[in-house]
C-alpha cells in the first residue's frame, strides 16, 4: 500500500492536535488583574523585571514558557508582567503610582525605578531582577521572590502560595510535606 504523498504532510498537524499544547501565560495587566482579583478572588503573580536584564530573559525563554508551569499558573494566579522601569504610572490598590526618574531618553537601557517595584519588589531595601512578587486577593504582598528560577524551584513556591497553604503554615513545614505532582521532561 503506497501512501499519498501529501498524507505526509498532514500526519504532524493530526498527531499534534491530539497533545495538548499550553498557550503559554496568560499575562494581563496590573489594572486588570485589580479588577479580576475584586470579582473572583485568586492571587496575584507578578513578573517584576527590566528590558536589559539577561537572568529575565532566561525566565521568559526557560521558565514561564514551560507548559506544566503555565498551566498552574494560569490556574491558580492573575499573571502580571511589570516592567521596573517603566514609565507609565499604575493604580494600585487606589493609589496612582509613578517613576519619577524616569528618562525617555534611556528606553533601551537602564532607567529610572517605578514607585511599584520599590513598594512589593523590595527583599531588605534591596531591589533585584527577575523578582516575582505574590500577593494576595486583598492586595497584600505576600512574599517577593528575587533571582533566577527553574520550573521545578518554582513548583514548591507556587503550590504555597497559589493553593493557600500560606494561610494554615510557614514555608519551612510546608515544604517538608511537599510532592512534585509535575512530570519530569
Amino acid at each position: 500500500m503506497r501512501i499519498p504523498f501529501a498524507l505526509l504532510f498532514l500526519a504532524p498537524l493530526v498527531l499534534n492536535a491530539q497533545t495538548p499544547v499550553s498557550k503559554g501565560i496568560q499575562w494581563i495587566s496590573i489594572e486588570e488583574a485589580q479588577a479580576r482579583t475584586k470579582k473572583a478572588p485568586k492571587p496575584l503573580f507578578i513578573d517584576v523585571y527590566t528590558i536589559w536584564c539577561g537572568p529575565c530573559k532566561m525566565l521568559d525563554r526557560n521558565t514561564f514558557s514551560d507548559p506544566q508551569l503555565a498551566d498552574y499558573v494560569n490556574k491558580h494566579f492573575y499573571a502580571v508582567k511589570f516592567n521596573a522601569e517603566s514609565g507609565d504610572p499604575v493604580n494600585w490598590n487606589g493609589t496612582k503610582l509613578e517613576n519619577p526618574d524616569f528618562d525617555p531618553a534611556r528606553t533601551g537601557g537602564r532607567n529610572g525605578t517605578h514607585h511599584l517595584t520599590h513598594m512589593i519588589a523590595n527583599v531588605n531595601g534591596r531591589i533585584a531582577y527577575p523578582t516575582v512578587v505574590y500577593i494576595d486577593s486583598d492586595l497584600n504582598v505576600l512574599a517577593p521572590v528575587q533571582g533566577y528560577m527553574t520550573p521545578e524551584q518554582m513548583e514548591p513556591i507556587l503550590g504555597y502560595f497559589g493553593e493557600g497553604h500560606y494561610k494554615k503554615m510557614d514555608y519551612q513545614t510546608y515544604m517538608g510535606t511537599f510532592n512534585s505532582h509535575w512530570t519530569k521532561p
